[in-house]
């Protein structure tokens, strides 16, 4: 090295080391002013420490929103800052917390079309509980998360985890199905990884919005045990799993009481016995009072500030609120924001991962497809195929999604619109761009695939009658603010499917759906594949199952009724006039009883059992044993068929018989990838918080002493495994 390349080298060194003391400086006087900036600090210490800084201006700004984008009636002067979401919470600039910058994001990130940006559509929720798959939920989430980040915003309003006691319920898409512990152990995981990319994370609609119907004034009527039990029990599982910055709770009432004023499950459930130590927010103009709801435990009005501004600023100042409830609803909004790790890392915009959302969505959508019938082994689709009728459901341009603010816009707009006139709008029917027909001509290219739409009953008819195989697209539209009149398929599909069965024995029918369905038909065709609302991607993963390059997995996570009669409720009552709106009330008298469980209890036959799902090849069971003390069941898991696949395998125990219940209860379950041949010998923990029973009296959980039946197999109506648990 020369002498003038060397004075270089030692002037570059002093600068680079003057920079790294001068940065080190900055660090430290910066940690010194805002000790709260250190990340080493836990969420709790950090959101106390700022909070002692804040004015009380500076709290109550957090705890209201400031309007929603494209909403005329929901306007204020920040209304612009929203990004194009459904809210804004300023943040306090001066000591470095960011302001909630909030986007729908049930199964993907809503208005990014409108936005004038992308967003991956993953199946619906209810599709991806269908895989029974943790990692799955997981992956699910963080691609949400991710684009919601590269939009700019911080905040989610997905994590829907609400029972699908009522099936008919709109948002039935929306949640996870039917059980507790697994609509609590996929919305948990879900909200999880999607709160792990700086995203504050929201569980939703706290609690017992199982009906849309009358939803803002509806009164759910239900004993403690029995929304502990069902309801709350899976809001309580997704929650210890994902640890959420935040809780929504729901526009009904509750024995009474607003959920967003009901101190039985916000303080005293919530906040007490869960130890919750985020902040709750309301649905959207959910908020009814100030006084009454800032001492119930609502910590944030959302979208506006009609309770929660200048009205608790002023019963602060009258002392009819204190400045502790105050201080507690901002501490949990500060706590919520380290938690998520926005303040550490707010949200910068960039490029949506395309590429990568569509993987994931593909993947899921591949675990989540529930096949329901195969007579005769009509799938897969073999060589020997050579013509497909492909008829119904738009599928020669694409596949329907679930509406409301759970919508995501298509690329391009709605498929079945001409072009330049596919915006969407609140509850319009949007088919995404994704073909069956396409994705099929492209699988098999030398099997001769015609589409008909099917509304011409006779031409659809010659097309399935001249086919080797007839495949029927069929669809149920659902959406928020609206209830479902039946579980029959609409616009005459049934009958559709009825002449096509009639015209060819080798029909398949495909079901887009957001529930559960009827099917009238059922006895007449070859096969039924349920493929719920299938994503970005759901073309090429139906495809690939209806080829066999995928083995069907899923399983269904709620029951399919015969009939709506067969309902704990058969018939959802109409909302009353405004003037009588306060009388509109549900009785859940069935309790605990939802889905499978009350099917079993009351000795009633479903068309299809939660937990049903058949594959392209077949499984064994044997050998089970308990371990009492452990709390564990193993069994062994054979593959007896010819193709490799995965069985979820699960398991159910019933009460000891002093408890006098009737049903059994999933405690467990675990997905066996195998071999043809293969037998693997598997070992499922039971969850211990679906063994207990809720005690009214004393308000606690109990394990009732005697032996429990533990249950394993198939599905809920297919458990050929028994053994015991003993509890002292």
């Amino acid at each position: 090295m020369n002498n003038r390349y060397l004075s270089s080298y030692l002037f570059l060194s002093l600068l680079v080391a003057g920079g790294i003391t001068s940065a080190t400086s900055v660090l430290v006087a910066q940690d010194t002013d805002r000790p709260w900036m250190n990340s080493k600090l836990s969420p709790q210490e950090r959101a106390e420490l700022v909070l002692k800084q804040m004015t009380l201006d500076e709290k109550l700004a957090l705890l209201h929103g400031n309007g929603m984008a494209n909403n005329a009636t929901w306007t204020m002067p920040l209304t612009h800052l929203t990004n194009g979401g459904a809210g804004y919470v300023e943040g306090v600039k001066r000591l470095g917390i960011p302001p909630l910058i909030i986007s729908d994001a049930a199964y993907g990130v809503r208005d990014s079309g409108v936005n004038g940006r992308y967003a991956t559509a993953m199946p619906s929720n209810l599709g991806a509980a269908s895989a029974w798959d943790p990692d799955s939920a997981c992956a699910y989430g963080a691609v949400i998360g991710s684009e919601l980040r590269a939009q700019g915003f911080d905040m989610t309003l997905g994590g829907g985890v609400n029972l699908a006691r009522e099936p008919r319920n709109g948002r039935t898409f929306e949640y996870a199905g039917e059980d507790p512990l697994l609509a609590g152990t996929i919305d948990g995981n879900m909200m999880k990884c999607e709160q792990a990319q700086h995203v504050v994370g929201d569980i939703k609609h706290y609690a017992l919005n199982d009906q849309e119907t009358g939803r803002n004034v509806v009164n759910a009527i239900i004993s403690k045990r029995a929304m502990q039990e069902s309801d709350l029990l899976a809001f309580h599982i997704a929650i210890s799993i994902a640890n959420p910055g935040a809780v929504m709770c729901s526009y009904n009432r509750i024995n009474g009481d607003f959920a967003c004023e009901n101190p039985y499950t916000l303080r005293d459930v919530l906040k007490r016995d869960w130890g919750f130590q985020g902040f709750v927010l309301s649905d959207w103009a959910g908020t009814h009072s100030t006084e009454k709801a800032s001492a119930s435990g609502l910590d944030q009005e959302e979208p506006m500030a009609d309770y929660f501004g200048p009205k608790l600023k002023e019963a602060v100042a009258a002392g009819r609120v204190p400045l502790s409830e105050i201080d507690d609803h901002a501490r949990r909004v500060l706590y919520a924001e380290f938690l998520a790790g926005v303040v550490d890392d707010p949200p910068r915009k960039s490029v949506v991962d395309v590429d990568k959302g569509l993987e994931v969505a593909q993947r899921v959508e591949e675990k989540s497809i529930v096949l329901l019938k195969n007579t005769r082994s009509v799938l897969p689709i073999i060589q020997s195929i050579h013509s497909i009728a492909i008829i119904g459901g738009h599928a020669d341009v694409g596949m329907i999604s679930g509406g409301g603010s759970a919508q995501v816009d298509p690329p391009g707009g709605n498929a079945i619109m001409p072009a330049g006139k596919g915006q969407t709008h609140w509850q319009d029917h949007i088919w995404f761009p994704t073909s069956p027909l396409k994705a099929l001509r492209a699988k098999l290219p030398n099997t001769k695939i015609e589409y008909d739409s099917g509304t011409d009953l006779k031409s659809a008819v010659s097309l399935a009658k001249g086919s080797d195989l007839a495949i029927v697209f069929a669809y149920q539209w659902m959406s928020e603010d609206m209830d479902l009149p039946s579980l029959s398929l609409p616009d005459n599909q049934d009958a559709l499917i009825e002449q096509i069965a009639a015209a060819n024995p080798r029909t398949v029918v495909v079901l887009e759906t957001g529930s559960a369905v009827t099917m009238p038909w059922l006895d007449k065709v070859a096969a039924v594949v349920e493929a719920w609302y299938a994503g970005s991607a759901g073309h090429k993963a139906l495809a690939n199952v209806l080829v066999g390059n995928v083995n069907p997995t899923g399983k269904l996570p709620i029951t399919f009724p015969k009939s709506e009669t067969d309902l704990p409720h058969p018939v959802i009552p109409p909302s009353p006039p405004q003037d009588q709106a306060l009388s509109y009330t549900v009785h859940y008298d069935e309790g605990p009883e939802v889905g499978y469980k009350w099917y079993e209890a009351k000795g009633k036959q479903p068309l299809f059992a939660f937990g049903f799902g058949l594959s392209y090849t077949s499984y064994a069971y044997s050998g089970i044993s308990v371990d009492s003390t452990a709390k564990t069941v193993r069994f062994s898991v054979k593959n007896t068929g010819k193709q490799t696949g995965t069985e979820i395998a699960e398991v159910y125990a019933r009460l000891p018989k002093s408890e006098d219940e009737t049903f059994k209860r999933l405690v467990g379950w675990k997905r066996v990838r195998l071999a043809p041949g293969e037998s693997q010998t598997v070992t499922v923990a039971i969850d211990p918080k679906v063994l207990q029973t809720f005690d009214d009296t004393t308000s606690r959980w109990n394990f009732a002493p005697g032996d429990y039946e533990i249950l394993v197999g198939a599905s809920s109506d297919n458990t050929p495994l028994t053994g015991s648990l003993s509890v002292q």
